[in-house]
C-alpha cells in the first residue's frame, strides 16, 4: 500500500479536543518506560527538547519522570498548545517551555540539545527529513534520540483492523484520524532509507503491533 499524506498540523478544534482526551496511557507509558531504558531518569539533568508535543502528555509524562531535566517543547498548531496551557497542573506547566513552530522554520533558545525525542511526529510530515534536519541542527556529539511514530500498515483493511482493535469505543473523529495516521506512516524500510539519507545510525525497532521506536546517538 502507497502512504497517502495527511494534514499536517491539527487545527479543528472538535479535532484537537477529541486527540487530546482520547487515552493514550498505553503508548505513552512505553514510550516513556523505552525511552527509560536508554536514558537513566535517574541521572539525567540535561535540556530535552520534545519535538511535536501536541497537547502536551508526552512532555507532562518526561517530565514528572525526569525530575532534574529542563524541557522545551514545539508544535505547530496553537490550538494544540492552548489545550495543554489549559489542562496540564501548573507545577508541570512550571517545568516546560512550550514553543509554538511548524518545522522546520524554528529558532529555539538552546543551540543544542542532550536528548531530542518525538512521539507521532513523522507520519504528519510531507516531508519525513524535516524531522531528521532538525535533529541534526539541534543535536552534537553524544545527543540521545528517541522517536516513536506508527508504522504502515501492509492493506487499507489491516489499517481498519488495527483501528477497530486500539480505539472501538473512542469517538468517530478520533477513529477516522487513527485510520488516516496509519496510511500516512512509514514502513520501516522507508524509515531506515531515511535515515540513510540524513547520515544517522539509530536503532529502527518495532515495538507494538503499529508502533516504530528509532533511537540513537548522533555521531
Amino acid at each position: 500500500m502507497l502512504r497517502q499524506t495527511e494534514p499536517e498540523l491539527m487545527l479543528d478544534p472538535a479535532q484537537v479536543e477529541a486527540y487530546a482526551l482520547a487515552d493514550f496511557s498505553i503508548p505513552h507509558n512505553r514510550f516513556i518506560e523505552l525511552l527509560q531504558q536508554r536514558v537513566s531518569a535517574e541521572s539525567f539533568c540535561g535540556m530535552a527538547l520534545d519535538l511535536g508535543c501536541g497537547p502536551g502528555d508526552i512532555a507532562a509524562r518526561f517530565i514528572k519522570t525526569y525530575q532534574k531535566a529542563g524541557l522545551h517543547a514545539v508544535d505547530g498548531s496553537l490550538p494544540m498548545l492552548s489545550f495543554a496551557a489549559r489542562h496540564l497542573p501548573a507545577d508541570v506547566l512550571g517545568r516546560i517551555e512550550f514553543i509554538h513552530a511548524k518545522l522546520p522554520q524554528v529558532s529555539l533558545p538552546c543551540p543544542d540539545y542532550d536528548l531530542i525525542f518525538s512521539n507521532s511526529l513523522l507520519h504528519h510530515l510531507p516531508e519525513p527529513q524535516v524531522l531528521w534536519q532538525v535533529i541534526k541542527a539541534y543535536s552534537r556529539a553524544g545527543t540521545q534520540v528517541a522517536v516513536m511514530d506508527l508504522v504502515r500498515p501492509a492493506t487499507q483493511q489491516a489499517a481498519f483492523e488495527i483501528v477497530e482493535h486500539c480505539s472501538a469505543e473512542e469517538p468517530a473523529i478520533l477513529k477516522h484520524d487513527f485510520y488516516h495516521s496509519l496510511l500516512a506512516a512509514f514502513t520501516l524500510e522507508e524509515i531506515e532509507e531515511q535515515l540513510k539519507q540524513a547520515q544517522l545510525n539509530f536503532n529502527v525497532e518495532v515495538v507494538s503491533d503499529r508502533h516504530v521506536f528509532i533511537s540513537g546517538l548522533v555521531a
